[in-house]
């Protein structure tokens, strides 16, 4: 593993740790879409299909149940224990819109392997490229966010970014490599947080809070 890859995973699992934090901290889940946390589960669900068959590495399976547990646990605060504070009439995005066409992305587009996880893999990658959107949209409804809440999508944007790095790196480094379908996906996943960046480095890192332009 490289040092961006490395970073990566950081950056995905403080994103994880400010998001918990929020909710925990403030007894509440405002300002967060439920929608996007439910494609982020199935995101991780269907890639670690193979977590109790293979293993690759200690970290790789420590991270893997850190993924799927702490999105199950989301999903348990904000319908269980923090419920009163999620705004349902807020989270409107069709996620079906965005569940099926993955799902047939995959089936049409996947690498050679065990056909069933290579289609999950596949549907997973592409379905992470856009689970941001229904969150994304929320907030062009709002219009506003709070601090923390930036800072988590900052960590979840900053991640994928990160892992463009990597496969920066792993092709100048790694003759052979080739990933296609991540890499793709990933580029279409940053390009999505464009529009955040800019407000969060404009406005958040100088101390204002954040406020999409009118």
């Amino acid at each position: 593993m490289n040092t961006f890859r490395f970073l990566a995973d950081m950056m995905h699992l403080a994103s994880i740790i400010i998001l918990l934090l929020k909710i925990l901290a403030t007894r509440s889940a405002a300002g967060i879409s439920f929608k996007s946390q439910v494609l982020y589960t199935i995101v991780f669900c269907a890639r670690y299909l193979d977590l109790f068959t293979e293993f690759i590495s200690l970290y790789n399976s420590v991270m893997k149940i850190i993924f799927i547990s702490t999105s199950v646990y989301v999903l348990y605060l904000m319908q269980v224990q923090f419920k009163a504070s999620w705004d349902r009439k807020l989270d409107t995005f069709r996620i079906e819109f965005l569940l099926a066409p993955c799902f047939l992305l995959a089936l049409v587009f996947h690498y050679k392997g065990p056909l069933f996880r290579e289609i999950m893999w596949a549907f997973s990658i592409y379905l992470e490229a856009v689970a941001i959107l229904p969150q994304l949209f929320q907030l062009s409804r709002t219009g506003e966010a709070e601090t923390i809440t930036t800072h988590y999508l900052f960590a979840l944007g900053g991640y994928r970014a990160l892992y463009i790095v990597n496969w920066i790196y792993r092709y100048v480094a790694e003759p052979h490599f080739h990933d296609w379908i991540s890499v793709i996906a990933g580029i279409v996943q940053t390009a999505l947080y464009a529009d955040f960046f800019y407000v969060y480095f404009s406005r958040v890192l100088q101390g204002k809070k954040f406020r999409l332009p009118a």
